[in-house]
């Protein structure tokens, strides 16, 4: 429990960071537009009805949006712009928090009492004097009320974060979730509900003492939240020169590796940071751009995903032209392949697949009617699915994407017939599943492949303390070290599967 909430700090400035920078952005958006709005009604219209549309899209999808919208804006101006991490964040977030802030404002100039506003007029105040003295002091009560409801929407959803590559608390909320320590999940959950609980309560104070004319008490909020900032900003300022930045797409296996990179590159005097909870395009994309310096892919998705292969050529041939293509199209190295396969492979219970005759997906196409499928969030969307609908005419009863980590727990209780399993998985063999083969070899090769991100390709001492890890684990402790972290009694975290897993390296 110690060691969760250790982690607390640093994730919690990011996480403040993150979310202060998207409020007041979205305060310096909201507030001359609400203005504009209450003096022009098709303003109003077109505003609101857009900060409307903008709430009905879930915050994970608006998140990911912004990284094809970034690429192509990048791409347009000849490159610089990020597509992934702080940026994407910021403007996803900053749209979130428009609604009640705009809503909140519009309603309470449009409901002023008329009577004031004559007096203002009759007074000679011109328009901009009559709304810094007049309808800015009345409208601020409900105003606040706004901000404080945009302030708690925007620390929730900054925990999303952490699928676009940006630090947050969600790191803890995700990897808790997939690895089934539940420690994470309360760290993470509770620093965010006490974030958003601090923020709201000293907000309500500034709108408290606005509502009674106590300026003392505004200030008094206002500079306490200027000081909690800094105070918990601190350690979310640019990392030194030299921090390298592992990243690790969300399940364990990828948790583990990350950290037996980490230990490799401390051991050689490098300080690092994890970027954790990736998804395939997001993890590649940022190494490609830098924000990633080092992570393990596997060169089936590569070869799917990223170049849009279809063909299936034995594994060697899929590693050299990942190689080739990487470094040619994004500057990328691919140090070696770590000694093992990570492959897409469809399994049963045991029992289940000895009672209905299947051992291959040949024997699955006849009876894949009557059975429901459960897989990782990614494989109903990958290409590799496609070509094994295509290979074997697959057409289940039903199919349902999980966090891997439940999608064993469905196959278990029963609510799954057949999962999209990992061939490292050393719940394969703890549960007593069966693996089916694939005759037609539709499914490609997937190695697991060390990539460097293009400032690392000429860092001789960078490579020197990565080169042991190539051709050195074999997929059976791979499975173990695996095992360690997701079984359900004696759970070890991935640091610790890790160092494990480096001591039976010889590391």
């Amino acid at each position: 429990m110690t060691a969760a909430f250790a982690r607390v700090p640093e994730l919690l400035a990011q996480h403040l960071l993150l979310a202060f920078s998207a409020l007041l952005l979205g305060l310096v958006v909201s507030l001359p537009l609400a203005v504009l709005s209450s003096r022009n009604k098709t303003v109003g219209r077109i505003a609101l009805g857009f900060a409307s549309l903008v709430q009905t899209i879930p915050s994970l999808a608006l998140l990911a949006l912004f990284y094809p919208i970034l690429l192509w804006l990048s791409a347009l101006v000849g490159g610089g712009i990020p597509a992934l991490g702080f940026l994407p964040s910021l403007l996803a977030l900053s749209l979130y928090a428009l609604l009640p802030i705009l809503r909140n404002g519009v309603t309470g100039l449009a409901n002023l009492d008329p009577a004031v506003i004559e007096a203002a007029d009759g007074m000679g105040m011109t328009r901009n004097q009559r709304l810094w003295l007049v309808e800015a002091p009345l409208v601020a009560p409900m105003l606040m009320a706004g901000i404080r409801t945009a302030a708690v929407w925007t620390i929730g959803a900054a925990t999303l974060s952490t699928t676009v590559g940006q630090p947050s608390l969600g790191d803890l909320i995700f990897a808790g979730l997939q690895t089934q320590n539940w420690t994470l999940v309360l760290a993470g959950c509770a620093a965010a509900a006490g974030l958003a609980l601090a923020v709201d309560a000293l907000l309500g104070l500034a709108e408290v003492g606005i509502a009674w004319r106590r300026r003392g008490l505004v200030w008094a909020s206002l500079a306490a939240l200027l000081v909690a900032a800094a105070v918990a900003l601190a350690p979310a300022w640019p990392a030194a020169r030299g921090t390298v930045t592992i990243g690790a797409k969300g399940f364990s296996e990828q948790y583990i590796l990350a950290r037996l990179i980490g230990h490799r590159l401390e051991a050689a005097g490098y300080k690092v940071r994890y970027r954790e909870g990736l998804g395939s395009a997001v993890a590649f994309g940022a190494l490609a751009s830098g924000d990633v310096d080092v992570y393990v892919d596997y060169s089936g998705t590569i070869w799917a995903n990223q170049m849009k292969r279809t063909d299936v050529p034995p594994r060697a041939a899929i590693v050299d032209g990942v190689a080739a293509w990487a470094k040619a199209n994004h500057g990328v190295t691919l140090l070696g392949s770590l000694g093992f396969e990570n492959a897409y492979a469809f399994a049963m219970r045991g029992e289940d697949a000895k009672r209905r005759g299947i051992a291959s997906l040949n024997d699955l196409a006849g009876q894949a009617d009557d059975l429901d499928f459960a897989t990782d969030v990614e494989f109903l969307e990958r290409p590799e699915w496609a070509a094994v609908r295509r290979a074997y005419g697959l057409n289940f009863k039903s199919a349902h994407p999980y966090q891997p980590t439940f999608m064993y727990r469905a196959l278990a209780s029963g609510e799954a017939d057949i999962i999209s399993a990992f061939s490292s998985d050393g719940r394969i063999a703890a549960d007593k599943l069966t693996v089916l083969t694939d005759p037609k070899g539709a499914i490609p090769g997937y190695d697991a492949i060390l990539l460097l991100a293009p400032r690392r390709a000429g860092d001789a001492r960078f490579h020197a303390a990565l080169r042991p890890l190539i051709g050195a684990i074999p997929v059976e402790k791979m499975r173990e070290a695996n095992y360690l972290v997701d079984r359900d009694t004696d759970k070890q975290s991935p640091d610790a599967a890790a160092r494990w897993l480096g001591r039976g390296l010889g590391h």
